[in-house]
C-alpha cells in the first residue's frame, strides 16, 4: 500500500483524503516504510536542497483577534514585548544578519488584524526595497489584505505573501471567533490573484485530530499554495492553550510524511516548536518529508542557532539553497559545482 501510494503521489502530484488517513493508519504500525517513502518523494520533486527562512517580528502585542495559541492578543495574559512597527533600517537589518545564517527568504510579520496605517505601509514598502537590494527574497505576514493591497506589495518588490490557515475549517471555530474562516482563504486567494508567491499553513498541537490536518491539507492543495509552513504548538502561559501537551514526536512525523504524500510538490518547512517537540528525532522531520526550515528565533519564542541547522543538513547529506549558488568549492553556478548538482538530484556538467 505504501509503495502504491507513493507511486501515485509522483505520477499524479498528490493522493486524496482517504488515502491519506490510510496511509496515517499504516504508519503507525510501520512508521519508518512511511517515512522512507515520503524521503523518495520530497527528492523526486525537491532533490537533495533545503531551503532556510528567516522571520522578524516586525510589530509585536496588542492585537484585538482571540487566536487561542497566539501570545500577542490583548486578550490574553501572556507576557510579550508591545512596541509598534520597526523602522525599514531595523527590519532590513534583521534580513541581512539572516542572509549571513543562511537564509533565502525573509518574511515581515506584523501582529494584528491588518495594516491600518498609511505610515506604516510606506515603512513596510521602504523595507520590501531594502531586502531585494540586500540580496535576501523579500516575504510579509501581515494579517488580511485584500486584491489592490496585493498588487501594491507586488508591484513594490515583495515575492511572497504569508497567511496561515492554521487549522481546518471544521476545526477553526475552537481556536479563534474575532474572524471567519473564509476571511482566511479571500487574504490567500487576493495574494494568488496579485501574482505573489503564497505561504500558507499550519499549526499542530492544538486538539485537532489527524482527521483536521489532512482537510486541512486538502485546502491547501486546492488553493494551490506554494509553501506549507508547519508549526507546532509550544504551549506559552497566559493563552488558552497553555495546558496542552506537546505532540509526539512520531505523531508529528507521520503527519509530515502525509502532508508530503497530499503536497508532493510543495515546499513544507518546519517552523516554530520544532525543537521543542521533536527534540531528538528533528532530523526525521527532513527525512519525513519537509525540505525547508524556519531559522533562528521565532515571533515570542527562542528558536537555535542556525549553525546548528547547517550542520544538520550537512549531516544529513543535503545542501541550503543559497549555497547552490556559490557553493564551498568555489566555483560558481549548479553546472559548475558538484555539491549544487547534487542538491538539484543532477549530474554536473563536465
Amino acid at each position: 500500500m505504501i509503495e502504491r501510494l507513493k507511486n501515485k503521489a509522483i505520477r499524479k502530484k498528490g493522493i486524496g483524503p482517504s488515502e491519506a488517513l490510510e496511509l496515517f493508519i499504516e504508519g503507525t504500525h510501520s512508521p519508518y516504510r512511511v517515512l522512507a517513502a515520503a524521503s523518495e518523494i520530497r527528492e523526486h520533486f525537491k532533490g537533495k536542497a533545503i531551503i532556510l527562512c528567516g522571520i522578524a517580528n516586525a510589530k509585536s502585542g496588542k492585537c484585538s483577534e482571540d487566536c487561542a495559541f497566539c501570545a500577542q492578543s490583548s486578550r490574553h495574559a501572556a507576557e510579550v514585548p508591545i512596541y509598534p512597527l520597526k523602522s525599514a533600517r531595523e527590519i532590513v537589518a534583521a534580513a541581512l544578519s539572516a542572509r549571513r545564517d543562511g537564509a533565502e527568504f525573509f518574511s515581515i510579520v506584523t501582529s494584528g488584524r491588518r495594516i491600518a496605517s498609511q505610515k506604516e505601509w510606506k515603512e513596510i514598502f521602504k523595507a520590501v526595497d531594502g531586502m531585494n537590494r540586500i540580496g535576501i527574497r523579500p516575504c510579509a505576514s501581515l494579517g488580511m489584505i485584500d486584491t489592490i493591497r496585493a498588487r501594491e506589495l507586488k508591484n513594490a518588490g515583495l515575492f511572497r505573501y504569508h497567511h496561515n490557515l492554521e487549522t481546518a475549517r471544521s476545526f477553526f471555530k475552537n481556536i479563534c471567533t474575532t474572524h471567519d474562516y473564509e476571511e482566511n482563504l479571500a487574504t490567500v486567494r487576493a495574494a494568488k490573484e496579485a501574482g505573489l508567491s503564497v505561504c500558507s499553513g499550519a499549526l499542530f498541537g492544538m486538539g485537532e485530530g489527524i482527521t483536521h490536518r489532512i482537510e486541512l491539507a486538502a485546502t491547501l492543495a486546492g488553493l494551490g499554495v506554494d509553501s506549507v509552513p508547519v508549526n507546532l504548538l509550544h504551549p506559552i502561559k497566559g493563552t488558552p492553550l497553555a495546558h496542552m501537551p506537546l505532540l509526539p514526536p512520531l505523531e508529528v512525523l507521520m503527519t509530515l510524511a502525509v502532508y508530503r504524500f497530499m503536497l508532493p510538490d510543495k515546499d513544507i518547512k518546519l517552523c516554530g516548536g520544532k525543537e521543542k517537540t521533536l527534540r531528538q528525532l528533528l532530523p526525521l522531520g527532513i527525512i519525513a518529508g519537509a525540505n525547508s526550515l524556519m531559522t533562528g528565533n521565532y515571533l515570542t519564542t527562542t528558536g537555535r542557532d542556525s549553525r546548528l541547522d547547517h550542520e544538520m543538513i550537512a549531516d544529513l547529506g543535503l545542501i541550503p539553497t543559497r549555497e547552490l549558488d556559490i557553493c564551498r568549492c568555489g566555483r560558481e553556478g549548479e553546472n559548475g559545482c558538484p555539491a549544487a548538482a547534487a542538491a538539484k538530484g543532477k549530474a554536473p556538467r563536465t
